[in-house]
């Protein structure tokens, strides 16, 4: 098996470098046959591995493929830890991915970066692969940086644009705050545990609990925060989410492939790997919960006023990740990774829908300039009404199974402020439904607002965009009714996620109280989630079709509550004075204090006002007078032969001694 797990993982990086290096002279078409054929044979073996370790019940295997660096006791290695949960995260990114590869022929066929685009998404796969199936920290911090580093080229890919410049460095900038918390609570790891293979510091764990570090702290509890830090970087939570939604700026293929699938559910991933870990720490999961009811019910409550049309899928993943993350800090790992594998196919073709909305209206974003698109582009149509379902959690569709045991799990957790949190998620399906149908009816409902020259070129798209669709909108309704079951309650995930019952029962609580997929169904108009998407629906659909006119009304009346909103809570208006212009003026400060102060005027222009000095001291001496330098000379040895005589050593000899 050890040949098909670094087939998965190479595959992508061979078609990325062959596309990359050879792209304009092998043509378009090879280029991307090459690029697909990658991650094609990965897909294909992704789901024999899946079908291996999660179907048939094989073990599990972890082995280091090749050591990088013996450090005394301490070995960094290249190592594959392959279980049931890599194998669920295996066969979700290299299918998603697979889709967006073909999506990208008809999406990007007009775009001069053709080749070079598939050769990045190519890359891409490659380090998520890499994230995935790692068995050590080091490893994980590899793939972790290096989808950082490819997401940064994608969301800048149109480098022409300087929105997308900017978007690029604002991702690139924000993550590097939540990775120097990732990589400290690394090295504290590290520090404590002697080891940064993941085995040997589950085993560990138990030991290390109870030290503490700057006085009475956990170290437990330092290292899940600092590892969360990380993750509020790559999965966008609350601060650390502002590059999220202005990483819209690259090409639609990575949006649904960075914001569905890949980078950020890298943070709920590594969560749930270090379920052992965070286990420990009430504090930190305590963190964890809150930070994720924060965003997702506030910036669920952006998606309300973005006109955008990637901007509000973009805010609605903001929400979703919160979803997970709510679902981590209430020890429901195997829920978290329930929805994130839902979401991972319903966001993706919610994206790519909107990308062949895009496409159709000769890349137009604005929702207020759309309309009445139902009738000419009826795929694009249908699979944008199952994604939106799926999203909002109507009864029978893939987000629904997910996201009600999210809901369940906080109700049965014993955490502080767990009730709180249950009261904001709920609220969040309100907001959830109504952004997400208030996008679905203005772009396809309603009367067209597509100018006439466009409207009449308007017709559905490329197969090329249209099949990834179909295809992935068969499990954004089927996929939460197959895998409930086996995923959160028969043992799929067992051998991969620590939880203690004792001290956590909501899984245990969620087991107990669940009967069957079918019968969740029939007792879903019983809950307060349903009552909440219904009212959520009806609001929709009254402020955009029914009276249109009351959506204003209530934002000239809510002026400053809409101009929060529209603001996006002043977090870019704070980064751009504390961080922006605070980091420009400290430059300025340090400029002049290191570069004028000390080393223009002390060292280099000190240095010469010294020597000028010396010169102008030493230069009366120099007169060209032959009997005064003769005098010197006299002088000089009338001091050596006293030393000469009294200590008898020669004086260069003996200060040779001293060194």
């Amino acid at each position: 098996m050890e040949n098909t797990y670094l087939t998965i993982v190479l595959a992508p990086l061979i078609g990325a470098i062959i596309v990359g290096l050879a792209g304009n002279r092998l043509g378009r078409t090879l280029s991307h046959s090459i690029a697909i054929l990658g991650v094609t044979v990965s897909t294909v073996l992704a789901l024999y591995v899946f079908n291996h370790h999660v179907l048939d019940g094989a073990g599990v295997f972890n082995e280091n493929i090749y050591t990088w660096m013996q450090v005394g006791g301490l070995n960094m290695s290249v190592g594959f830890l392959v279980d049931n949960l890599t194998s669920v995260m295996l066969l979700v990114v290299s299918f998603i991915s697979l889709m967006v590869h073909i999506y990208t022929i008809g999406y990007m066929q007009e775009d001069e970066g053709y080749t070079k685009f598939f050769s990045y998404i190519s890359l891409f796969t490659f380090a998520m692969f890499m994230l995935v199936i790692s068995n050590n920290f080091m490893q994980l911090f590899f793939g972790w940086e290096a989808v950082g580093l490819v997401s940064y080229l994608l969301i800048g890919f149109w480098h022409h644009k300087e929105s997308a410049v900017e978007a690029s460095l604002k991702a690139f900038l924000v993550n590097r705050v939540g990775d120097f918390g990732f990589l400290l609570g690394i090295a504290v790891l590290l520090m404590f545990f002697g080891s940064l293979d993941y085995v040997e510091v589950f085993t560990l764990a138990s030991q290390v609990n109870g030290q503490t570090m700057f006085g009475d702290i956990s170290v437990i509890t330092v290292i899940c925060l600092l590892l969360f830090v990380g993750a509020m970087g790559k999965s966008a939570q609350v601060p650390l989410h502002v590059w999220l939604p202005g990483s819209m700026e690259g090409p639609t293929p990575i949006s649904a492939l960075i914001h569905a699938a890949t980078m950020v559910t890298a943070g709920i991933f590594m969560v749930s790997r270090m379920s052992p870990i965070f286990e420990l720490s009430d504090v930190a999961l305590t963190v964890v919960m809150v930070v994720g009811a924060i965003t997702a019910i506030f910036m669920g409550l952006l998606g309300i006023v973005q006109n955008d049309i990637k901007r509000v899928v973009a805010y609605s993943t903001l929400s979703q990740l919160g979803y997970m993350t709510v679902a981590l800090g209430v020890s429901a790992y195997s829920v978290a990774i329930f929805h994130l594998m839902t979401h991972a196919f319903f966001k993706a073709l919610l994206f790519l829908a909107a990308g062949s909305v895009i496409v159709a209206l000769h890349h137009e974003q604005d929702i207020r300039k759309m309309g009445d698109l139902r009738k000419k582009m009826p795929i694009t149509y249908i699979t944008s009404l199952i994604g939106t379902l799926a999203l909002i959690g109507f009864p029978g569709f893939a987000g629904f199974y997910s996201k009600d045991m999210i809901i369940e799990a906080v109700h049965f957790s014993n955490l502080p402020f767990a009730d709180w949190v249950y009261y904001a998620v709920v609220l969040g399906v309100f907001i959830t439904a109504f952004y997400s149908l208030r996008m679905f009816f203005i772009v396809f409902h309603g009367e067209s607002r597509v100018d006439q020259h466009t409207e009449e070129h308007v017709h559905e798209t490329a197969l090329s965009i249209t099949v990834p669709l179909i295809v992935l909108a068969i499990p954004s309704v089927i996929i939460g009714y197959l895998t409930i079951e086996p995923m959160l309650f028969t043992g799929w995930l067992d051998n991969s996620i620590y939880i203690d019952a004792s001290e956590h029962g909501s899984v245990v609580a969620l087991k107990e109280h669940f009967h069957s997929a079918f019968g969740l169904l029939q007792h879903s108009i019983a809950t307060a989630p349903f009552w909440m998407m219904v009212g959520g629906s009806l609001a929709a659909w009254v402020f955009s079709l029914y009276r249109k006119d009351w959506a204003k009304r209530i934002q000239e009346r809510f002026h400053r509550t809409n101009y929060v909103l529209e603001s996006l809570y002043g977090f870019d208006r704070l980064n751009e004075i504390v961080f922006v212009r605070g980091s420009k003026k400290l430059g300025d400060f340090l400029w002049r204090i290191s570069d004028m102060a000390i080393i223009d005027q002390f060292v280099v222009n000190g240095s010469a006002r010294l020597m000028r000095f010396m010169g102008s001291v030493i230069r009366p001496v120099q007169t060209g007078y032959l009997y005064h330098y003769a005098f010197f000379m006299i002088i000089g040895l009338m001091l050596v032969l006293p030393w000469v005589l009294v200590v008898g050593v020669n004086p260069l000899l003996f200060l040779g001694s001293l060194y």
